[in-house]
């Protein structure tokens, strides 16, 4: 066995070289080198200083829950030793790590209290970060003057594979958290979880884990080699509790090595302690419970300054042991937790990390609707008939017998038979038998309301020609735009309504009231009902780590019409429900549908109405389209806060 352990720790080491030797292979691509890491204090700032030299492309951005801020040098080369951070908070930096993230990108990840305002700089050889803060008391770290941790000369039995996760470079230390191995972990003291059953039961914390990922496989490997190619994995320092034995046989493939650690010694019926420097401590559980039970307890008041301090408690207490309490007081928004003396710091930490701001949205949605209707009649009407035969529709005919001698000329003496009335509009004078003619054209057709009112007599012989021509042409145009914007908290639904409440009359024929008999009658009642009209936004947005927002979105916009039937009202909606994925400040199209309808009659004298060209001077043709246009546009806007949480 003792043989093994040098070539488990050569193979151990061997991801942390291979970046360094597929650098060295690009041949000149990239000339930048990375000599080291420093934090040290500035006039109201904090700095990040790394030690860069030559030449290398400076990316930066930022990660939230928990609060990150990321420098990727690119066609740079990790050349200086691989150093963990001390754990000490200068200025809000809680933790610095870096490593080959990719062969030619080295990556350096800054673990904040909040995210805040910051500056990169590149000097003569170094690229500097600075971050403000009101705490510059604290002393200089740098990864040059800390010694590199001694390598214990233990390791499993195979391979062990390490890979970097997307947000964090090689190697990073356990930062803390309730699924880290940095806490106490006392499962219950039942029957022990195996391997596969814990690693089962925490894929959501595998998943959401920001620890480096181990494939190793251990055949019947004893728990003090296994424990030990942990801490040569992880670069922590471990520490075997006394007459602790066993041996462990399992495959673990692609899991953070925190959480494959737990799954180790929940399966051996054992649990892991921080000390002081952040050294980890292996005790059996029932060694733990018992040193617990004779640990004084601790109360501690703990104000929350942006959750509600109820929300809090299922969650504070899943990590508390059996002897711990957390108590919600509405009154102060605070949280009253005991707990032993060893572990109050810890959980204190573990609130405040749970008390973070919540990111605000601004969304503002447009929208569009253009309803246009366009509408073309022409029609042509005729009337032809002689004083002795007609149809007495389209032109009134005098009476001969109502004549009466009318001077014309006004000498005094009556020249001329004047018809005083005109004969009734039913009174139609047709003579089968005669040798006059009368016709009508299109006398039942007409254009309401026409533009345009042409009329054409002429008399042929004992004939009267009489020609109707109406047209008329009309556009109808509605453009409406509505832009509500609103502002809410994430993952919290927020709605406006700007609108009409419409009365709505219903009449109710089933209602029973008194006739005045012994029976009563059927007499309907009416009610009065309220529709709600007008612009409707209602979203709940969730803002992603990259900071993209899902948002779940119903728009609508509706109004009333008075209806051509009975029945009073017809309710015109235009909605869109949707769940997009879009950038901060990104426009969305969310909804879009145009609907035209086009409606043509026509009417006229058989067989006339029908020919090419002509046919418009014997009918009435009438053409109506109605078009309409809906488009709804979404923009999310995040707001950040930049002013660093105080009083915690």
């Amino acid at each position: 066995m003792k043989a093994l352990l040098p070539l488990a720790v050569a193979l151990l080491a061997a991801p942390l070289l291979a970046p360094r030797a597929l650098a060295g292979t690009t041949g000149g691509v990239r000339d930048g080198e990375v000599r080291g890491v420093s934090v040290r204090a500035a006039s109201g700032k904090v700095e990040v200083v790394i030690d860069l030299q030559g030449a290398a492309v400076v990316q930066d951005f930022t990660l939230s829950n928990p609060a990150r801020l990321v420098i990727d040098l690119q066609g740079a080369r990790l050349t200086g030793r691989v150093t963990l951070y001390d754990g000490q908070n200068r200025g809000g930096i809680r933790n610095v790590r870096y490593g080959q993230f990719k062969p030619d990108v080295v990556r350096v990840v800054i673990d904040l209290d909040a995210l805040k305002d910051y500056q990169v700089e590149r000097a003569a050889g170094q690229v500097r970060v600075r971050i403000g803060t009101e705490r510059t008391g604290f002393a200089a770290w740098s990864s040059n003057a800390v010694a590199p941790p001694t390598a214990v000369a233990a390791a499993p039995r195979r391979t062990a594979e390490r890979t970097a996760s997307s947000e964090a470079p090689p190697a990073p230390p356990v930062t803390g958290g309730p699924e880290s191995a940095a806490r106490v972990t006392t499962p219950s003291l039942g029957r022990p979880l195996s391997i596969e059953e814990y690693l089962a039961t925490h894929r959501a914390d595998a998943a959401q884990s920001q620890a480096a990922r181990i494939t190793v496989q251990w055949d019947n490997a004893s728990i003090e080699d296994v424990i030990a190619g942990f801490a040569a994995f992880s670069g922590r320092t471990i520490i075997l509790g006394k007459d602790i034995k066993g041996n462990v046989t399992a495959e673990v493939k692609n899991q953070p090595w925190d959480l494959a650690l737990n799954a180790v010694l929940e399966s051996q019926g054992l649990a892991v302690q921080t000390l002081p420097g952040g050294i980890l401590s292996v005790l059996d559980k029932r060694e733990l419970a018992r040193a617990d039970s004779t640990v004084p307890i601790t109360t501690r008041l703990v104000r929350i300054n942006y959750a509600k301090a109820t929300s809090l408690v299922p969650s504070v207490a899943s990590i508390l042991t059996k002897r711990g309490a957390a108590v919600a007081d509405s009154t102060s928004n605070s949280l009253v937790i005991t707990e032993v003396t060893s572990r109050i710091d810890e959980v204190v930490e573990f609130v405040k990390g749970l008390d973070q701001r919540t990111p605000q949205v601004s969304i503002q949605a447009k929208i569009i609707f253009v309803d246009r209707t366009d509408v073309e009649e022409l029609g042509v009407k005729y009337d032809l008939g002689s004083t002795t035969q007609f149809f007495n529709k389209l032109i009134q005919r005098p009476d001969p017998r109502t004549a009466k001698p009318v001077d014309t000329n006004l000498d005094g003496v009556p020249d001329a038979l004047v018809p005083q009335d005109n004969f009734p509009s039913n009174q139609n004078i047709v003579s089968l038998g005669g040798n006059s003619l009368s016709a009508l054209g299109n006398a039942a057709q007409e254009v309401v309301n026409p533009a345009l009112d042409l009329i054409f007599s002429t008399a042929i012989g004992n004939f009267d020609l009489t020609s109707f021509v109406q047209a008329l042409q009309r556009v109808d145009l509605a453009d409406i735009q509505a832009e509500p914007t609103i502002t809410t908290l994430d993952n919290r639904q927020a709605e406006i309504l700007v609108g009409d409440r419409v009365p709505i009359r219903v009449i109710d024929v089933s209602a029973v009231g008194g006739g005045g008999g012994a029976g009563g009658t059927n007499v309907p009642r009416a009610t009065v009902q309220f529709q709600q009209t007008g612009i409707n936004l209602r979203v709940t947005p969730h803002v992603t780590g990259t900071r993209q927002i899902l948002m779940e979105v119903h728009a609508e916009r509706s109004n009333v019409r008075p209806a051509s039937v009975d029945i009073g009202f017809t309710f015109q909606t235009q909605q869109a429900d949707n769940q997009i994925l879009v950038s901060d400040g990104e426009t969305a199209v969310i909804g879009g549908l145009t609907v035209t309808e086009v409606t043509v009659s026509k009417s006229g004298i058989p067989f006339l109405v029908d020919l090419p060209i002509l046919g418009k001077l014997f009918g009435f043709t009438s053409q109506t389209e109605n078009r309409r246009d809906l488009l709804i546009l979404i923009t999310p806007h995040i707001i950040d806060d930049l002013v660093a949480p105080t009083g915690q």
